[in-house]
C-alpha cells in the first residue's frame, strides 16, 4: 500500500471504531481480517496512526474545535500530522494525490489546517484532563494517588506499551527462551521485575513465530505475571482464578504449580473459557479443568473451604492499561466506576466462601484507582475479620515490597497494577 492509501485505511477504521461500541482492538482486528490485501507492515503503520490519534483524542479534539472546525476522524488524523511538525502543503499532498488516496482537503479543511500550523499538540489554556488525556473526574483520583507523580504516570500511559512475554518454565528456560527467539528474528531480554518475562526490543508479530506456537513463551504484561508471582501457587495446592478471563494467569499459576495439584478456571464467558482451553493445550498444562459461573449456580457453595489459593483478577475500569487501550479512558464515566465497585465487592464475597482456614485469597485489578483498590481491601477485611494482609515478600525488589502490590508505566515500566494477598486465619478468631 501507499502511505497515502495507509492514512485512508486508517481514517476506515477510526471511522468504524466510532460507530462501535465494542473495544478499539477487537474492532480493529475485525477490519484488518476482513480485508487480506493489507499486509503485515501495511497493518502495523495503519494501527499506530488510530492508536496515536486515540492516544491524542482529547487534544486534538480541543484544537479542532477551537479552530471551529469538527472532530472527524479525518480531519483528526490531518491534525495530528500538522500538530507534530508536517506542513499543511506536505498533509495535503496525502489527500486526492493518487486512486487509493484520501478525497483532497476541502476549503474548509485546508483553513483549518492553516489555523493549525506552527502549534504543537499541548497548549497552556487546556484544562488538566485534557492535557493529561483523561476523563475529568479521574484527574483528583489519580492525584490523590501519584501526587506530584501524575505527570510522569500520564506520559507513561500516552506512550505504546511493550511487548512483554512469560517464558512456559514448564517447557524451557528464560535462557533457552530467549535464544530461541533470536533464531526466530525476535530480539528479547529478560525483564527487570519477573523471574520468568522477557521483553521484546520493539513490538513484532510474534504468534507465527516457532516459540509462541509450540507453547515455549505467552504474552502476557510484567505486572501480571507479577501478580500471578504474588499468588504463590505450589506444586500440589489446590487453586481457583475465580475470574479467569481467557486464560493468561491461569497459565502462569499451572506453571508455578509445575503442573502438580488442581486448577480450576472459573469465568461467566464461556468464549472467554475455551480460549484459555487452547492456550493451556498449547502450554502443556493438564492439571486445570474450567468451570462457568452462571446465575443460580451452587457450584461455590458446594467448594466452600476447599481451596488453599483463590485468585480474583476483578472486573475493573481498566486505567492502568490506557497505554494498550486508549479508548477505553474516552468511554469510562462516573457510572461505570460506581457500578464495577458494587460487583467487585460482590465477587470477593463469593469468591472467599473457598478459601480454606490458612489458605490465601488474592485480589488484583488493572487499575490504578483506590476506590477499585484500597477501598476494596478495607471494605472486604471490614466485612470478613477471619482474614488479613500477608505482605508482598523477598520475591520482589525491596522498593515493591509493601503490605499491597502496586505497579505503574512511569515508575516500573508495567501496567498499573494492583495486588493484595490476604490469608484466612486458621482458627476463627476470638
Amino acid at each position: 500500500m501507499t502511505p497515502a492509501g495507509r492514512l485512508q485505511a486508517a481514517i476506515e477504521l477510526l471511522e468504524a471504531i466510532g460507530a462501535d461500541r465494542r473495544p478499539a482492538d477487537a474492532v480493529a482486528n475485525e477490519f484488518l481480517r476482513t480485508r487480506r490485501f493489507i499486509g503485515g507492515g501495511d497493518r502495523r503503520d495503519i494501527s499506530e496512526t488510530v492508536w496515536a490519534v486515540l492516544r491524542a483524542r482529547r487534544r486534538l479534539g480541543w484544537w479542532i474545535e477551537r479552530v471551529g472546525a469538527t472532530p472527524t476522524p479525518r480531519l483528526m488524523v490531518l491534525a495530528l500530522m500538522v500538530l507534530g511538525g508536517t506542513t499543511v502543503h506536505r498533509a495535503a499532498a496525502e489527500f486526492g494525490g493518487s486512486r487509493f488516496a484520501p478525497p483532497a482537503l476541502d476549503e474548509a479543511e485546508r483553513r483549518a489546517l492553516e489555523k493549525l500550523d506552527k502549534h504543537t499538540l499541548d497548549h497552556p489554556n487546556m484544562t488538566e484532563g485534557i492535557r493529561l488525556e483523561m476523563p475529568d473526574f479521574v484527574v483528583p483520583l489519580l492525584r490523590a494517588r501519584f501526587g506530584d507523580r501524575l505527570e510522569a504516570e500520564s506520559d507513561a500511559l500516552m506512550q505504546p506499551a511493550p511487548l512483554d512475554m512469560r517464558v512456559n518454565l514448564l517447557k524451557t528456560t528464560r535462557e533457552e527462551a530467549i535464544g530461541l527467539l533470536a533464531k526466530a528474528k525476535l530480539k528479547a531480554e529478560p525483564t527487570k521485575l519477573s523471574p520468568w518475562g522477557v521483553r521484546l526490543a520493539s513490538r513484532q508479530s510474534v504468534t507465527s513465530a516457532a516459540p509462541f506456537r509450540d507453547g515455549l513463551v505467552e504474552i502476557q504484561d510484567e505486572g501480571s505475571q507479577l501478580v500471578a508471582l504474588l499468588a504463590d501457587a505450589k506444586p500440589g495446592m489446590r487453586v481457583a482464578d475465580y475470574c479467569a478471563g481467557a486464560g493468561g494467569k491461569t497459565l502462569a499459576l499451572a506453571m508455578t504449580m509445575e503442573n502438580k495439584g488442581h486448577i480450576i478456571a472459573c469465568d461467566v464467558s464461556t468464549p472467554r473459557l475455551d480460549g484459555a482451553i487452547k492456550r493451556l493445550r498449547r502450554a502443556g498444562v493438564h492439571n486445570a479443568e474450567r468451570h462457568l459461573l452462571e446465575p443460580g449456580d451452587k457450584w461455590t457453595k458446594r467448594q466452600a473451604g476447599k481451596f488453599d489459593v483463590v485468585l480474583v483478577d476483578a472486573p475493573c475500569t481498566g486505567t492502568g492499561t490506557w497505554r494498550r487501550n486508549p479508548d477505553a479512558r474516552l468511554r469510562l464515566t462516573e457510572t461505570d466506576l460506581a457500578e464495577l465497585t458494587v460487583k467487585q465487592a460482590a465477587i470477593l464475597d463469593d469468591a472467599q466462601r473457598l478459601v480454606k482456614p490458612g489458605g490465601a485469597l488474592i485480589y488484583a485489578t488493572c487499575s490504578m484507582l483506590g476506590a477499585e483498590n484500597e477501598d476494596q481491601i478495607a471494605g472486604f477485611l471490614a466485612r470478613h475479620p477471619s482474614f488479613h494482609i500477608t505482605p508482598v515478600g523477598e520475591a520482589f525488589p525491596a522498593y515493591l515490597r509493601d503490605d499491597t502490590l502496586r505497579l505503574s508505566p512511569a515508575r516500573d515500566g508495567t501496567d498499573g497494577f494492583f495486588a493484595c494477598r490476604m490469608e484466612r486465619s486458621a482458627t476463627p478468631p476470638t
